[in-house]
């Protein structure tokens, strides 16, 4: 079982790593070519939404980790 929990703590770890970087290269891009909150939340396809998509499909998989490793559930 521990290492069960060491593999999730290490998946959590690498995944909040990621989104870090996905952050980092949001905020380069924001500052380069002024993307606004309307182009983040309503591209619907090209760059923003494989972004949402993909920081979306990490944090989710974080809160899933985080319940197992507490031994709680989603709601």
């Amino acid at each position: 079982m521990s290492e069960d929990k060491a593999a999730l703590e290490a998946e959590k770890a690498t995944l909040i790593s990621e989104m870090l970087e996905l952050q980092k290269q949001f905020i380069d891009r924001e500052h380069d070519g002024g993307i606004s909150g309307k182009d983040y939340y309503y591209s619907q396809d090209g760059l923003l939404k494989d972004y949402r998509e993909t920081y979306m499909e990490k944090a989710m998989r974080v809160v899933e980790i985080s319940h197992k490793l507490v031994g709680s559930s989603a709601v």
